[in-house]
């Protein structure tokens, strides 16, 4: 019997549609073992002209969510927020996702997630850099936008060696200055307290060999600092560009994109100074949507990049759409 074009067709989709309804147990053993075994390494390239970004997730933390988090919003405005992005309204999960940009002559990782000291549900970061190509050894720059933990645990393992052996570091002038002074530590309430010991962990060791840069300073060819204080005293973003084509590296500029890109005037606990972290936040919200950047934020959902909207009178997060060739 002949088929005509439309049977044909019918009978290719139930046949596809068979095929994908096998119950696990009919499986090979192989696809079941796969479709069981969790995700596969988790980074994701991008092309900017001529240099290669790459997005390498570490994992999520989750905390509790009370009204401490947003400090200036009603706990109720928050589980709201949350649950228009089909969020859990009962906590906050925060992933980690750094960026590794490879030029010509370079290559260069900025921020180094939470290496050996983060949750269960994290430390998938050296694995998914390794399965990126990313060898350690041949990262030859290591730039920090900020001291926050999860931001440059990873530099230094347990044992006290170096993650990236022949890496120079470079970090935030403004920060050093704050985080490794004795004074500001001395004063600090006792929440703060573990967060400077954890820098002089890092930090310590190779003191005398860190590099400072300021707002505006090219790091590399194509790689460009951008002030963006008020998350922390020496906060900054980073510009990569190749003619044309511009990636803003956002840190944590917004945290979590489902509560302050919607809402860039709440301030999250993690701000150190607050307004001005917003005031901050709505500058680069502004220059983003109004050049059409591409943004890569810390703290966004896996890829971790995609483009920043007008919305009425707010802004809104819109994922990239996931390119299989670049």
């Amino acid at each position: 019997m002949i088929l005509d074009r439309r049977q044909a067709i019918t009978t290719g989709l139930v046949a596809t549609a068979a095929t994908t309804l096998l119950p696990a147990a009919a499986m090979p053993v192989s696809a079941r073992d796969a479709a069981t075994s969790g995700q596969p390494p988790a980074y994701y390239r991008i092309k900017v002209g001529g240099i290669e970004v790459i997005r390498v997730h570490d994992g999520v933390a989750a905390r509790p969510l009370d009204a401490s988090f947003v400090k200036n919003a009603e706990l109720a405005d928050v589980q709201a927020a949350l649950a228009a992005a089909f969020q859990p309204t009962d906590k906050v999960v925060i992933p980690f996702t750094t960026t590794v940009v490879r030029t010509p002559q370079h290559t260069v990782l900025i921020d180094t997630s939470l290496g050996e000291f983060g949750p269960p549900t994290a430390g998938a970061w050296a694995k998914n850099l390794a399965a990126a190509g990313v060898a350690a050894a041949k990262v030859d720059l290591v730039v920090i936008s900020h001291f926050h933990g999860d931001h440059i645990s990873g530099l230094r393992g347990k044992d006290g060696t170096s993650a990236f052996p022949n890496a120079k570091v470079m970090v935030p002038e403004a920060e050093w200055a704050f985080w490794m002074d004795d004074g500001q530590m001395s004063r600090a309430p006792e929440a703060m307290q573990a967060g400077f010991q954890n820098v002089r962990r890092v930090f310590g060791p190779i003191a005398a060999e860190v590099a400072p840069f300021t707002d505006g300073q090219e790091l590399v060819p194509g790689l460009r600092v951008m002030a963006a204080h008020g998350h922390t005293p020496g906060h900054s973003v980073f510009l990569v560009s190749d003619g044309s084509d511009q990636l803003l590296v956002w840190s944590d500029t917004t945290n979590k994109p489902e509560l302050f890109v919607k809402n860039p005037g709440w301030q999250a606990v993690f701000d150190m100074d607050g307004e001005r972290a917003a005031a901050t936040r709505l500058r680069l919200l502004d220059m983003a949507a109004a050049d059409r950047l591409l943004v890569a934020g810390y703290h966004f959902p896996f890829p971790a990049t995609g483009h920043i909207a007008r919305d009425g009178d707010s802004y809104a997060y819109v994922p990239v759409f996931w390119q299989a060739n670049l």
